[in-house]
């Protein structure tokens, strides 16, 4: 009886193992490129100010051209009925000296745990990107280049938020997505010459509204045919410069439309505008107010040969300094890819930017996008009024 009890014991585990299946997958972008840079400011993370000094030439090895390096785990187990749960743990590196990204933060890229249904969708808790920023993934041409596209310009530097539980929905043609973050957890962001600065952990007993964040999204895919609207808000805390609380929240609300149109196998138009807000529920001043525009273009010469083409310009009608009559910057970016294979590509990227640096990073936005994702600063120098940027790179994905 014994060894029947053990029997059956061995084939109830056998039977378990084949309905619950589950798979871990190991990924990876390795990307690092050779950079030439004009008019760049010397910057460290401590000491922005609004003049931070004369520009000057820079050559550099940058890790994160098209890609920002990355590896992670995915993982999916069949739980039966059309339900899976599902996981990601993704860590940003820097391939051109070793080190972690996002704030030294081990996955810092995501890391979020979820239930997917094949007809109800999926629900997500972790750190998770923007419902805004995933809805307009498909609609950027140069599909979120980490060196020239001002990718944190037009979805804020909230584009990743702590503490989110998020819901994804496929429709047929429509997908839904919605998000709420119970402190989004972005590290402190300068503001008005480093006098103070927005952000914080969130999470506080009796402040549900600092640091808190929500938006949601729908796209549509239909034959040639893609559309795209976002909404994204953002309530982070308002602290002085050396990061204390002042006791009062600001809100970032962000709101998008896209579309595009692909012509064959051969070539996609794309094409995007992004509205902006920043106030100060303390003072009730408003510290910003911008429309941002983008379009351009993929084209892919042969199976080999990828060209890609994008404009960017914002209208920039208040900015950080109250200054309602700032020149408005723009950019103008060209990439050339060529792959040896699907794993393994090099790419030539070029930008040119005015009155702002590239990925329009500039003190009166108060944008230092690449400063924060690569350690790089296209901040402009003192008196400077345009960036050229040109790089060289490999890419290799795993």
């Amino acid at each position: 009886m014994k060894l029947k009890g053990m029997a059956l014991a061995a084939l109830l585990a056998c039977t378990g193992s084949a309905y619950a299946q589950s798979a871990v997958t190991l990924y990876g972008v390795l990307d690092t490129s050779l950079e030439f840079a004009n008019h760049v400011a010397p910057y460290s993370a401590a000491g922005f100010t609004a003049n931070p000094g004369a520009g000057n030439n820079v050559f550099r090895v940058n890790s994160g051209g098209l890609s920002g390096s990355r590896w992670g785990l995915r993982g999916t187990e069949d739980l039966g009925g059309g339900l899976k749960s599902i996981f990601v743990l993704e860590s940003g590196i820097s391939v051109d000296n070793g080190t972690m990204q996002q704030s030294n933060r081990l996955f810092g890229r995501q890391a979020f745990v979820g239930i997917s249904h094949n007809t109800y969708g999926q629900i997500t808790l972790g750190r998770q990107y923007t419902s805004l920023f995933v809805a307009m993934a498909n609609f950027m041409p140069t599909a979120y280049a980490t060196q020239y596209e001002p990718a944190a310009f037009m979805a804020g530097n909230n584009f990743r938020e702590d503490n989110t539980i998020a819901y994804t929905g496929v429709f047929g043609p429509v997908t839904a997505l919605a998000h709420f973050s119970f402190g989004a957890g972005v590290p402190n962001l300068a503001i008005q010459g480093g006098a103070s600065a927005f952000g914080g952990n969130g999470e506080v007993p009796g402040a549900f509204r600092r640091d808190s964040a929500f938006g949601g999204a729908f796209t549509y895919s239909a034959g040639p045919f893609g559309a795209a609207i976002a909404y994204d808000q953002w309530n982070p805390s308002v602290n002085n410069a050396a990061g204390v609380y002042q006791g009062t929240t600001a809100t970032l609300k962000k709101a998008s439309v896209a579309g595009s149109y692909a012509i064959g196998q051969v070539a996609k138009i794309m094409a995007g505008y992004r509205w902006g807000k920043v106030d100060n529920n303390g003072t009730g001043a408003q510290l910003q107010r911008d429309d941002y525009y983008w379009i351009g273009a993929n084209y892919q010469v042969t199976p080999a040969v990828g060209l890609t083409l994008e404009y960017d310009y914002d209208n920039l009608k208040r900015d950080y300094f109250n200054n309602t009559h700032a020149p408005n910057p723009w950019q103008i970016a060209f990439v050339a890819d060529y792959s040896f294979s699907k794993r393994t590509d090099v790419y030539l990227s070029a930008a040119y930017a005015k009155n702002a640096g590239l990925t329009l990073d500039a003190a009166n936005t108060n944008q230092l996008a690449t400063t924060g994702a690569t350690g790089n600063s296209y901040i402009l120098g003192t008196g400077q009024s345009s960036m050229v940027g040109v790089s060289l790179g490999l890419r290799h994905k795993f």
